[in-house]
């Protein structure tokens, strides 16, 4: 037997009215509710990075250690969470961009760990977000130092090079810029972890 609509309509009006008073709305704060109250305006209020400029580019110190220091915090998060050593992320940091989000090699690659668009695709992250890109250099780092059962000479230049060359040559490939790069990351590491 079916119930007529107009039934069914009273049973879902009760609904509503039971939920409204199980799970009453939240009043707006006063301070929203002047800025219209809108979800949209609070969502961009909320998640608006300081350093976003409306070109897309970010605002960054000029100094070293003040842009590197501007991500320790999303670093230390990101490391403890892809089980990575912050020390070794910093080194790849601060080697590939100097922690500057708006860096750009002549190769194309973007942002803070140096990703290339297609590396970056592949580890489903926006490279031009600076967080999510920090978010993808970790997470290849942690792939990469897995692959290479975490010996960090083939782990480097494997994310210099590429693994399929480090695997072809067994190791460093001959590349003048791949063993300097390796060479640079790892004075970088030995340097953070001493604590210089």
């Amino acid at each position: 037997m079916r119930l007529p609509v107009t039934n069914i309509t009273r049973v879902l009006g009760r609904i509503r009215e039971i939920e409204s008073i199980v799970y009453p709305k939240p009043a707006v704060p006063d301070e929203l509710a002047a800025k219209g109250g809108r979800f949209e305006k609070v969502l961009e209020e909320v998640l608006d990075d300081p350093y976003e400029r409306k070109d897309g580019g970010y605002d960054v110190p000029e100094g070293l250690s003040e842009r590197m220091a501007m991500w320790e915090a999303d670093l230390r998060d990101l490391c403890a969470k892809y089980e990575v050593d912050p020390d070794l992320a910093r080194a790849v940091m601060q080697n590939e961009s100097g922690g500057n989000p708006n860096a750009v090699s002549s190769a194309g690659a973007i942002g803070l760990m140096q990703l290339m668009p297609g590396t970056a695709k592949g580890l489903g992250v926006d490279p031009r977000d600076p967080k999510r890109n920090l978010e993808g250099g970790i997470k290849y780092l942690a792939q990469l130092s897995d692959k290479y059962d975490g010996d960090f000479v083939k782990t480097l230049a494997a994310y210099n090079a590429g693994s399929s060359r480090v695997d072809s040559y067994g190791g460093v490939p001959p590349f003048p810029e791949t063993q300097r790069y390796v060479k640079n990351v790892l004075a970088l590491y030995r340097k953070y972890s001493r604590g210089d």
